[in-house]
């Protein structure tokens, strides 16, 4: 018999290479409190589950088991909690690449570089073959038809970026018909989920290559990180029918004001520096303006009499946001010494041991993205687990359990 319909509660996780580590503990400690309450049911809280980058791969790993949440999420805790880099990237293009006194070099002459890249010119920085693979093994899309048509999730999507029209894709498979959209700069695609969706969803520009999807239309596009760009990441789980929201992301939303500012006085910014500040403005920035905006519609609306909503396509969405208590960037730059030798050089690492100083700050925000290490991971669960228990009253009434 199949189950009856989920509920439209949405869920979204955003982006942050290996800071979605934070996310995994969030999980733990969601399915916890479940338990806590006695909940009768096994299957996923959330009818919905969209996400992007880092997140679009926890995403599809929860929707590939919404029938059971709570071994979903041990699958989840029991691959990052024991991550190694080796699991995701290989480095061998950078031990071309030397860094000495801050500046890159090339040990060969640039001749010998140029002569190199006109023959095989680099797709990216590092070789994600390994993340690939881990994928094939971490996340059976192919349950997802049958899950769906038992009623046990209503959509799942996966957000890219088009580096050819520089438009945001959300990739959505859903059981039930759900019309396309196109909004400014977001364009919304029914269709099954691939692997080929997830690599190209975590891509982070520069750092990992480009991936081709095929089309609707039968043309090979290539798409980067879905962050890039991102205007409006809760939009994508209101369409497919949330009207509770869960958000859990990187963003420094919820980090107290009057924590230190680490990079102040730090001298003039290195490569690395400037690098983690690029790539955390595509991560970081899009879900706190969102949410924002989604306060004001809420506030908006009831202003607005039950009577004349109507007359809108408008409507109310119960909002929770978690996301990191603490400075992301300083946790990283106290791991900094784990990440590859060739990664350690490029960022000027050639020590890294003791504590952390004016040069590992100043990297911690790039490295925060590559640090696929257990020890980092871990300390981003505990950090995950952490916050979501100290927020156990709002959100056991966002699901509307008994504490």
């Amino acid at each position: 018999m199949p189950r009856m319909p989920v509920g439209t509660v949405g869920l979204l996780l955003t982006g942050g290479g290996a800071r979605a580590a934070y996310q995994v503990g969030v999980l733990e400690a969601i399915a916890d409190l479940r338990l806590a309450a006695r909940v009768g049911e096994r299957g996923s809280p959330f009818g919905v589950i969209t996400g992007t980058s880092a997140g679009a791969i926890n995403a599809a790993a929860l929707a590939s088991y919404a029938d059971d949440f709570d071994h979903s999420v041990r699958r989840l805790v029991a691959v990052w909690k024991d991550f190694r880099p080796s699991q995701i990237y290989r480095t061998d293009t950078l031990w071309s690449i030397n860094v000495e006194g801050g500046r890159w070099r090339v040990p060969f002459g640039l001749r010998w570089l140029l002569k190199l890249w006109n023959h095989e010119p680099p797709r990216s920085l590092l070789d994600n073959t390994p993340l690939a693979e881990l994928l094939e093994r971490m996340v059976p899309l192919q349950r997802l038809p049958g899950l769906m048509e038992a009623g046990w999730l209503r959509a799942l999507a996966v957000t890219v970026s088009s580096y050819s029209t520089g438009e945001n894709y959300i990739f959505y498979q859903s059981h039930a018909s759900i019309e396309p959209w196109v909004r400014t700069h977001r364009v919304g695609i029914p269709g099954r989920i691939t692997l080929e969706h997830l690599l190209a969803s975590a891509a982070i520009p520069f750092v990992f290559p480009p991936v081709g999807v095929a089309m609707p239309n039968g043309h090979m596009e290539y798409f980067g990180d879905g962050s890039i760009r991102q205007v409006a990441p809760l939009s994508a789980a209101v369409r497919l029918g949330a009207q509770r929201l869960l958000a859990v992301g990187a963003s420094r939303l919820n980090e107290p004001q009057n924590l230190p500012r680490p990079n102040v006085d730090t001298g003039y910014p290195t490569l690395a520096q400037v690098a983690g500040h690029a790539i955390s403005s595509i991560f970081l920035d899009a879900l706190a303006v969102d949410v924002e905006r989604m306060q004001r519609i809420n506030q908006t609306l009831t202003l607005i009499p039950t009577s004349e909503r109507a007359g809108t396509t408008l409507r109310p969405i119960e909002l929770l946001v978690i996301s990191p208590s603490e400075r992301v960037d300083v946790i990283a730059s106290r791991h900094i010494k784990v990440l590859p030798e060739p990664l350690r050089r490029m960022f000027g690492h050639l020590d890294g041991g003791g504590p952390p100083g004016n040069e590992a700050l100043k990297s911690s925000a790039l490295a925060s993205y590559l640090l696929f290490d257990a020890d980092f991971t871990r300390e981003l669960m505990e950090l995950g687990r952490a916050d979501t228990l100290r927020q156990r009253d709002a959100v056991c009434a966002f699901f509307g359990w008994m504490k």
